[in-house]
């Protein structure tokens, strides 16, 4: 990489004022939970921010495991875990309708020759004019 490029690059660069320290419970089964403590950039706990709990999950499809993760609105662990359930399931659900619009669009897909690709083009076939690449759009 030239020093040109490597001055393009964005500076990257953690906020210390929005550090969160993360811990993961887990049944090894169902799915994971992780909460999400803030803290100063001392380490120490941010008593003026709230703890953020995230679950994760995995949705197993024919092509393999689709990774998810939702935000769970509670306020210690235990409720968490209660609302866990309801929160992947919405997920899924989610998941699912975007992965049949993701279909549908596939199939609605209409396969249009290259411009100037008409047929087989000259004399038996040969020397076909513009390629006659095939383009899904």
């Amino acid at each position: 990489m030239s020093p040109s490029e490597r001055e393009q690059l964005p500076e990257i660069k953690l906020n210390r004022n929005e550090l969160y320290r993360e811990e993961t419970f887990s049944d090894r089964r169902a799915g994971t939970i992780i909460r999400l403590t803030p803290v100063k950039a001392d380490g120490s706990r941010d008593d003026r921010r709230e703890e953020i709990y995230v679950g994760q999950a995995q949705m197993l499809t024919p092509v393999g495991a689709i990774p998810l993760s939702f935000q769970l609105d509670a306020k210690s662990l235990d409720a968490a875990i209660d609302k866990f359930p309801e929160a992947a399931k919405a997920v899924v659900e989610r998941t699912l309708e975007e992965l049949k619009e993701l279909r549908r669009e596939a199939a609605s897909s209409i396969v249009i020759p290259e411009r100037g690709g008409g047929g087989l083009g000259g004399p038996g076939g040969r020397g076909i004019p513009g390629g006659g690449k095939i383009q899904l759009r």
